[in-house]
């Protein structure tokens, strides 16, 4: 995977080289009219939530309104396209998620290159997954659950909001590392796939903790492990996925991004923003409330940690062999 990281470094160089004289002027103007930051999901998703929470923290800052755009479709790339090809003057801005880094090697024909035509400007969050069951499922333990799937090879059904998410990629991981076989069922999104688990119709499905978390407290979900490296908080008595396959973790994340070409007095102005945003009480106990970890990063930071992640998900779509639909 070292194209990845040669892309990234060509976007950092060039970055770096870009006019300086003008700065302190830029920076001092900028922003002078409203500025929209594009997500690519529906409203009301955590994603969405907490763009829009960062957003007033920006336009409280900044003096500006930062305005959230819901433009749906494609796994999040009609968003991530109208990014690209808007002018980088700062005032169209992207929420990257996990989907961005997965969509680089799932879908063959991107019109774009994510990794050099969207500048990192900072991160957000990251929301690890939780490894859900029906009550009623016989596995109580993850160690349990292994066992089961081993002994009915394929018959293990698990469900995800389509191919691609996070949850899809996440139970593929969990495939290779722990040698079992189950059966994909997509669905065109998360809250259907958890009906059929409740229902009883899925067997398993490797959820966004906020999605699950409310099931979970109300009994209707078991939850046999966390896919953070660390236990969490909001379910300290649930062992992680890594206590039994070492290595192993997965999670959903959010940060901001740029079209390329933006200045990187800009960037920087928009990183400082958002770090502060970070330092507000409200803020970061909504994302906790979430499921989530926030995610404070410099725009060096936030570009080395997509890199990671473009490279770590590249690896299990070439190995499962999914493709985009």
């Amino acid at each position: 995977m070292r194209l990845f990281r040669r892309e990234f470094l060509h976007l950092t160089a060039a970055a770096a080289a870009l006019p300086l004289l003008p700065k302190a002027a830029r920076a001092q103007a900028y922003p002078a009219k409203p500025v929209r930051m594009v997500v690519g999901f529906a409203a009301g998703q955590a994603i969405d939530i907490l763009a829009r929470l960062f957003g007033q923290s920006l336009s409280d800052q900044l003096g500006q309104q930062f305005v959230v755009e819901n433009r749906g479709g494609a796994g999040g790339n009609l968003a991530a396209e109208t990014v690209v090809r808007a002018p980088p003057d700062g005032y169209t801005l992207m929420v990257i998620g996990a989907n961005n880094a997965i969509n680089t090697t799932l879908y063959e024909n991107l019109s774009f290159n994510f990794l050099t035509d969207i500048v990192p400007i900072a991160g957000i969050y990251r929301v690890p997954q939780v490894v859900v069951v029906n009550p009623a499922f016989p596995a109580k333990t993850l160690p349990e659950f292994i066992a089961y799937a081993k002994a009915n090879p394929g018959k293990v059904n698990y469900g995800s909001g389509g191919v691609g998410s996070v949850a899809h990629v996440a139970a593929e991981l969990f495939k290779m590392m722990a040698g079992v076989q189950m059966q994909h069922v997509p669905y065109r999104g998360a809250a259907p796939a958890l009906g059929d688990l409740i229902g009883g119709q899925l067997q398993v499905i490797f959820d966004n903790l906020p999605s699950s978390i409310a099931h979970i407290q109300g009994g209707r979900l078991r939850p046999l492990a966390v896919c953070s490296l660390k236990r969490l908080d909001a379910l300290p008595d649930v062992p992680t996925v890594d206590e039994f396959l070492p290595g192993y973790e997965t999670s959903a994340f959010a940060g901001l991004g740029a079209p390329k070409g933006t200045s990187a007095d800009i960037v920087e102005k928009l990183n400082r923003a958002v770090i502060a945003a970070h330092a507000d009480p409200a803020i970061r106990n909504r994302i906790i409330e979430l499921g989530g970890v926030p995610l404070p990063l410099s725009s060096a930071e936030f570009g080395k940690f997509i890199v990671n992640e473009t490279e770590k998900w590249a690896k299990v779509v070439k190995a499962s062999g999914a493709k985009a639909n």
